[in-house]
């Protein structure tokens, strides 16, 4: 009784005055998630904000802003190169920090989402507090490698894999109401390994000086830079998508990986882990929700994060 003699007080004070409920219950709202500055979640290859009502980042923005947070989802290429996704991403920046006022904004990219926020970072630091990336294409996929070579080398390769890459981004877009270009020779060129290579060298900040190394979480252009990702690709039987992402996995010969991206090729900046039991599409809740059991939640892990940039006044 006497642990609640508090919340009785404020409750009996509320009636007293004759204040709304709001009043009372605003004392005590959650603001575990409520940075300084907007959240901006960037999705990755062959990815959209909304399509058909379902959330790339399945769940993710309603619980970020339930806590606090003011939480935008960009709509950038389904399908393009790291540089006009980048390009495309930095105009929505733009008019994010027009509407709401903010100096900046907290980028959060999965899969090709990751070099792409980096791109921003990079060129436009003035308007990046932080980049986080999640499962990031930062030192190249194997995949790409392999499917860049049969474009190169096999009659016909590469004109299949565009017809069939193009269509499909161009559905993507036409559903989730994008309006962008799609390009899928210059999206898989930018996800291989020579090509990440050129673009670390444009672009270092935060990266590290070796492949599995450790970058600096504050970049010489003051961006805070993060990363975080999954090591498993069979997490959860009821996963219908779960054989495919392990299917994939066996290119990686062994290497941790998550089914499309290795474990070491995530790394930037401070990592914050890099075996979560999550595959490539559990780390952004999909599918529907569906995930291991005994591993923390990839919502709150975007949670945690949003709590971290609060806590560092990002």
């Amino acid at each position: 009784m006497l642990k609640r003699l508090p919340v009785l007080l404020c409750a009996c004070l509320c009636l007293t005055l004759s204040l709304p409920a709001s009043a009372f219950f605003g004392w005590f709202k959650d603001t575990y998630t409520e940075t300084r500055y907007p959240i901006v979640l960037v999705h990755g290859l062959f990815g959209f904000d909304s399509l058909l009502g379902v959330d790339y980042f399945y769940g993710v923005p309603g619980e970020l802003q339930r806590s606090g947070a003011r939480v935008f989802v960009a709509q950038v290429a389904a399908a393009n190169s790291t540089e006009v996704r980048g390009e495309q991403l930095a105009r929505q920046v733009e008019a994010i920090l027009a509407t709401t006022g903010a100096q900046k904004v907290n980028l959060i990219g999965h899969s090709h989402g990751g070099p792409t926020i980096r791109y921003v970072a990079s060129v436009y630091p003035h308007m990046v507090a932080s980049a986080s990336s999640v499962a990031g294409v930062n030192w190249g996929a194997p995949m790409a490698d392999i499917l860049q070579g049969v474009s190169d080398h096999i009659p016909l390769g590469d004109d299949v894999i565009n017809g069939l890459g193009n269509t499909l981004a161009g559905l993507i877009n036409l559903l989730s109401g994008g309006g962008a270009q799609q390009d899928v020779s210059a999206a898989m060129k930018s996800l291989t390994t020579a090509d990440t290579l050129r673009f670390n060298g444009l672009y270092p900040e935060g990266m590290p000086s070796r492949y599995c190394g450790t970058g600096q979480e504050v970049g010489s252009n003051g961006v805070r830079y993060y990363s975080w990702s999954g090591g498993r690709t069979l997490t959860n039987l009821l996963d219908v998508t779960d054989p495919f992402m392990a299917a994939l996995s066996v290119v990686f010969l062994g290497e941790k990986n998550d089914g499309l991206v290795s474990s070491c090729s995530s790394h930037l900046g401070k990592i914050i882990r890099d075996d979560y039991r999550m595959n490539h599409l559990d780390e952004v809740n999909q599918a529907f929700g569906l995930r291991d059991i005994f591993e923390t939640s990839p919502v709150t892990v975007f949670r945690q994060q949003a709590n971290r940039l609060k806590n560092l006044g990002l």
